[in-house]
């Protein structure tokens, strides 16, 4: 699987480029992000704008990031543009557990509000 990750101060992007999000790759991108877990990566965006098509076990791996940062930080998911895939969201009815937002500085500006929030309940 082909992706591209980009690491800055507040999050690391991860960018599936591939059409296809299916059973072929999906358990690649779980143990990336297992990796990216492990590494104690805070906040995480995924961006799906090159994603054309997004099966269960695709999924089940965007479930599997969702989970994971629960207890780390914030995940977003970004690039929702494909018809296939907003398909996919509205019929899975995962918009209701995951962060969607429109754009990466959209997702960025999200995930410092997120931190901030962080900071202010633990002084509390």
């Amino acid at each position: 699987m082909k992706f591209s990750i980009d690491k800055q101060e507040r999050y690391t992007l991860i960018k599936p480029e591939e059409e296809n999000l299916n059973s072929a790759v999906a358990p690649q991108l779980k143990s990336e992000f297992v990796i990216l877990a492990n590494e104690g990566i805070t906040n995480l965006i995924l961006d799906l704008s090159s994603v054309h098509y997004v099966d269960s076990s695709g999924l089940s791996a965007i479930l599997t990031a969702r989970r994971l940062w629960s207890n780390l930080g914030t995940f977003v998911v970004t690039g929702v543009d494909h018809p296939a895939v907003k398909r996919l969201v509205e019929i899975s009815k995962v918009d209701s557990v995951l962060t969607i937002l429109p754009t990466v500085s959209e997702s960025s500006d999200f995930i410092m509000m997120e931190e901030l929030q962080r900071d202010l309940q633990g002084e509390e």
